[in-house]
């Protein structure tokens, strides 16, 4: 039987340095591994192409085309740059086996590919496969969990003990397995993704500029039968947010708004997608009365409340957006398997 492949795909936007320690970290796991790694830079517009170019001829990783730099003439976000370097496949033409996506700002640890990998050839119906993250730290992140629902949409607005206990089977963020799990979904920071998965659901909805894509994508592989699964023997170091500037944000930006939209109304409806709206509202104010009753702090990005209002109150005037989930490119048959 040949040896599997993987495409490791990093993408950039602004953090050439961070993808540079991201890119070495990854050849160092990929040893005896075959397959090759992609840095995909999102039209940072800055000097990181010639940073991460100037990096890839230093170290010589561009032998054999092991590590390629790919240019994207448009930020289209985390889906889309992402999609550039899976349709981008390996520099023969072929097609791998598995992509692994791993952010620029996340840093594999020893083992951490080979252990995503063992787990998927262990279980034919596992598609995805997400590691277990680390913050620089070492406080763990959750990054598995079940998908959005309305009733988790009000718990976790609510944040409130009675309603959490009357919910706890509708928290979004799941405890942190302590062994191998299947899940509904896993964080994109590090995954590993099986192609004929991808070549049966599609790639990333690229209508996602930021946010809900992998849920989108997880949801697309459950409703197909395949499996997602949260690996805690595969760990990995990540910042977090460097690239968004999400733990900075003075205002919640009109793309996680619009992402969160998407997401309900292209898997649930319209109706289903106000009656979300209506209960993360619901479950905002609730929290807001118990602030001004005990003190604690709010926890919410300034206005957050409002422009959540005013963000659905406007989408009941636009017209759906289209749905990109995007397709593979066709490989020569022999590749395909």
């Amino acid at each position: 039987m040949p040896e599997p492949t993987i495409l490791t795909i990093v993408l950039n936007y602004r953090t050439p340095e961070m993808a540079i320690k991201a890119t070495s970290a990854a050849l160092r796991e990929m040893q005896g591994i075959a397959g090759e790694i992609i840095i995909v830079d999102n039209a940072s517009g800055d000097d990181s192409c010639a940073l991460i170019s100037a990096a890839i001829q230093r170290n010589g990783w561009g032998t054999n085309g092991r590590v390629t730099l790919k240019q994207s003439t448009r930020n289209g976000g985390f889906g889309a740059g992402n999609n550039i370097g899976i349709r981008q496949g390996l520099s023969t033409g072929e097609a791998p086996d598995f992509y692994y996506i791993l952010n620029s700002d996340a840093w594999p640890e020893p083992g951490a590919i080979r252990e995503l990998l063992k787990v998927m050839q262990n279980d034919k119906r596992a598609g995805i496969a997400g590691s277990f993250i680390r913050g620089t730290d070492g406080v763990p992140h959750k990054t598995a969990f079940r998908f959005p629902s309305i009733a988790g949409e009000f718990e976790g607005a609510a944040r409130t003990g009675v309603v959490s206990r009357l919910l706890k089977n509708s928290i979004v963020p799941l405890p942190i397995p302590a062994e191998l799990s299947r899940v509904d979904w896993v964080a994109g920071a590090s995954v590993l993704m099986r192609r004929n998965m991808l070549e049966q659901i599609g790639l990333f909805d690229e209508t996602f500029f930021l946010y809900f894509e992998e849920t989108d994508l997880c949801r697309r592989a459950a409703l197909a039968g395949w499996h997602t699964l949260y690996v805690p023997t595969s760990e990995v170091v990540h910042v977090g947010s460097v690239s968004t500037g999400m733990k900075t944000w003075a205002r919640t930006p009109g793309y996680w708004f619009d992402s969160r939209r998407h997401y309900f109304i292209k898997n649930h409806g319209r109706a289903y997608a106000a009656g979300a709206t209506m209960a993360r509202i619901a479950g905002a104010t609730l929290w807001r009365l118990r602030v001004a009753l005990s003190g604690k702090p709010l926890g919410d990005p300034p206005h957050f409340l409002r422009d959540l209002t005013l963000h659905a109150l406007c989408g009941m005037l636009r017209r759906k957006p289209p749905q990109t989930p995007g397709a593979l490119p066709r490989f020569a048959p022999k590749d395909v398997k």
